[in-house]
Order: structure tokens, then C-alpha cells, then sequence
């Protein structure tokens, strides 16, 4: 009996180190710290404005929060006209994983009273007011992403994000995440699959103005 407790004993030990290994592994992934590490920072489309007068200078920020957890990447994204920095038009935490050996996922999430964390991407410890437990899923709009040619590149699924922005039915978001640049392209579209809303100059491109990470 005491043979088979000890037996039972190593199993079970075995079992906890390689569990922590696998989620140890899981916080470690090279290319999914990549993936955080390139959509960290203060991100810009003034160059693309002052080009193309079809395109807005819009302020991009996103921070990690929550970095004591090892189930994922969380970021506070905050993003505003840069005439009204102190009134972002769209804040929204999202949640990076791997999905498998091939693709990565980064999650969506909004939360209550948005304004009241206005410009908290400057704080030392964003959004430690809230947990992931007080946020919401925007099912659906999750971007799934793949890494090829140095640049992760992904978009929704189908239909699958729904919207009521400007008469839409659904939205689609397709992006290109590289070093120093990420490329963003939102579109809303009716029932009937006809553009509502849209840039038809084609995808907004935000520069980064600051290292990764820097407040």
C-alpha cells in the first residue's frame, strides 16, 4: 500500500511540473512575445494624412495590463482623432493567444464607461481597476492571425462580428502587424452585403512614434 502511495506520488508530481512547463512554455512563446511586443507602443497615421486627404490623423495607443497573468497578452488599446486626444472614440482591451502551431488569435473585449480610463495608457499600472472577469467578448470580432513573410497577418471570420455602426449589419477588420507599422482596414457592411461604411482608399497605416512600451 505504501509502495503504491509513493507510485501514486511521483505520478502526480510529474503530472504539476509538466503542466507548469506547458504553461510556462505557453507565457514564453517567442513568437506570440513577438506579436505583443510589435502591437505595444504609440502608433500614428499623421504621414498617411498629410498624403491622402481621404485619411484622418488618428493617435493609436496600446499597452500591456494585467502582465502578472500567465493565461494570455492583454493589451488597453485607446485610439482618437489627434484633434481630441482626450476623447478617444474607441478604447477596448484585447486578448492575444496562440490557437495552434499556425495561427494566433487576438480577442476583443469593451467594458463599462470607457471614457472614465481616457489617456490610462500613460499610467504606470493600466487598468488595474478592472479584471478580465468585468469585461465583455465582442464575439465574433476576434482577428485570427498568421505569421509569414515577417509580418502577422489575419482579419475576422465571415460574417461573424456583428455591428449597428452607421446602418451595418456586420463588420470585417483585416490587419498586417509588422516591426514598426500596423495596417488596419474596417468596413461595415448591410444584410445584403453592401458597403455602409468604409475607406475605399484602402487600409488606414499607423507608424510607430515611440519604443515599444515607453510611456
Amino acid at each position: 500500500m505504501k509502495k503504491n502511495r509513493r507510485i501514486n506520488l511521483v505520478f502526480l508530481t510529474l503530472f504539476l511540473v509538466i503542466s507548469g512547463c506547458e504553461e510556462a512554455s505557453f507565457v514564453k512563446d517567442p513568437e506570440l512575445q513577438k506579436l505583443g511586443s510589435w502591437m505595444t507602443g504609440s502608433f500614428s497615421s499623421q504621414e498617411q494624412a498629410e498624403a491622402d486627404s481621404n485619411f484622418y490623423d488618428i493617435r493609436l495607443e496600446m499597452v500591456p495590463v494585467w502582465e502578472d497573468r500567465d493565461d494570455a497578452i492583454w493589451l488597453y488599446v485607446e485610439q482618437a482623432a489627434a484633434s481630441a486626444l482626450d476623447r478617444p472614440y474607441r478604447q477596448r482591451v484585447y486578448r492575444l493567444m496562440r490557437n495552434d502551431d499556425m495561427t494566433f488569435e487576438s480577442a476583443v473585449f469593451t467594458f463599462d464607461k470607457p471614457l472614465r480610463f481616457a489617456g490610462a495608457w500613460k499610467d504606470d499600472l493600466p487598468l488595474n481597476q478592472l479584471t478580465p472577469d468585468s469585461l465583455s467578448e465582442r464575439s465574433g470580432c476576434a482577428i485570427i492571425l498568421d505569421y509569414e513573410n515577417g509580418a502577422f497577418v489575419g482579419s475576422t471570420v465571415d460574417r461573424d462580428c456583428g455591428s449597428q455602426l452607421r446602418g451595418a449589419s456586420y463588420a470585417t477588420s483585416r490587419v498586417r502587424i509588422e516591426e514598426n507599422v500596423l495596417t488596419s482596414w474596417d468596413r461595415g457592411f448591410d444584410s445584403n452585403d453592401k458597403h455602409v461604411w468604409v475607406s475605399r482608399s484602402g487600409p488606414y497605416v499607423f507608424n510607430r512614434v515611440k519604443n515599444a512600451g515607453s510611456r
